[in-house]
């Protein structure tokens, strides 16, 4: 059966970018299901000096995959048999324009060297080695970390400065109009900073550990995502989950930051320790439980809206972790100190 010519690679490529029809090759060992075993076997002994063979693919004369064929079968079956009559039929296939992600899902129980990848009307277009696909993921999961602090995938340890400079200072200007956000809420507290300015030397602490509660329970979603573990609707369970974990552990962390103010303000001799010690353990409780449900919420919310978790969750999570900290400690601390 004629083969395809070889499609070049360009930038005209008519598959979507990060798509399966971008990694695919030719279609090599071709062949309709009339043709015998034996003519099969000659034709790939020929191919194989120069390709490594993996499968037979057997095609209608539409081009439609119908069967495959592995050489344990081509040798151990009579030469005179047809291929249709030895083929596997029922074929694994992925589509041109599948994301490199859904494939990747799809193929989490399928283990196979050689993936047959075919356009909606079922034609072979090409194969793409799952060796080549695990690369490619492993690219963008590379990039994925980069992202989520403002370095696309396009920069390299070899890129000049002024290219990377153009790539990072927007991200930065966007961090820095967040980071007011949090200023303006501390802001909102400056009497109550005056009158216990040991409030101040807590803050960092509160944020610091609601930010990283947000950060783990942000990994797991992006995680659960990007496998397709949370599913549809799946979303009210996670929130509950990331809320009993954060109030589990806003509850014994806020216990060792509670004994650290207490000590803190006693040194000082601060009457109000006990109540500080107090006030920042509820703080460290809100602030977790909270941090926790926006690492759900965050992303979740931003794949709805058509954008990319994994790149633009971070900052909106900083935002808000840092305002819940921050807000939670100096609120309490107004309300029942003051």
């Amino acid at each position: 059966m004629r083969l395809r010519k070889p499609r070049k690679k360009s930038d005209a490529s008519p598959y979507p970018e990060d798509s399966i029809g971008r990694l695919m090759e030719p279609p090599l060992a071709v062949f309709l299901p009339g043709q015998t075993v034996g003519e099969a076997i000659e034709t790939i002994r020929e191919l194989v000096k120069s390709q490594f063979i993996t499968y037979a693919w057997v095609l209608e004369a539409d081009g439609k995959l119908v069967g495959v064929i592995t050489m344990r079968d081509l040798l151990f079956n009579d030469r005179s048999a047809t291929l249709g009559e030895v083929m596997l039929r029922d074929v694994f296939a992925l589509k041109t324009a599948l994301p490199l992600i859904d494939a990747m899902k799809s193929t989490l129980d399928k283990h196979y060297p050689v993936y047959p990848v075919v356009d909606d009307e079922g034609r072979l277009m090409g194969t793409v080695r799952g060796q080549r696909m695990f690369e490619a993921q492993a690219v963008e999961l590379s990039a994925q970390a980069g992202e989520m602090v403002g370095v696309t995938k396009e920069e390299r340890l070899a890129t000049p400065w002024p290219r990377s400079l153009l790539f990072r200072h927007p991200w930065l200007q966007l961090n820095l109009l967040t980071a007011f956000v949090a200023a303006f809420v501390v802001g909102l507290f400056e009497g109550t900073l005056q009158k216990i300015v040991l409030l101040a030397v807590f803050l960092p602490v509160l944020a610091g550990q609601s930010g990283n509660t947000g950060c783990q329970a942000l990994a797991v979603t992006l995680r659960g995502m990007t496998l397709g573990e949370l599913k549809p609707g799946g979303t009210p369970a996670a929130v509950l989950k990331e809320s009993i974990l954060g109030l589990a552990n806003g509850t014994l962390v806020g216990v060792s930051a509670g004994a650290g103010m207490f000590v803190y303000a006693w040194m000082q001799d601060n009457p109000q320790a006990w109540m500080l010690a107090g006030v920042t353990w509820l703080a460290m409780v809100v602030a977790c439980v909270i941090s926790g449900v926006s690492g759900v919420l965050v992303p979740t919310t931003l794949q709805r809206l058509g954008a990319d978790p994994a790149t633009a969750s971070s900052i909106f999570l900083t935002t808000a972790t840092d305002v819940v900290s921050m807000g939670a400690f100096l609120g309490l601390a107004t309300l029942l100190l003051l």
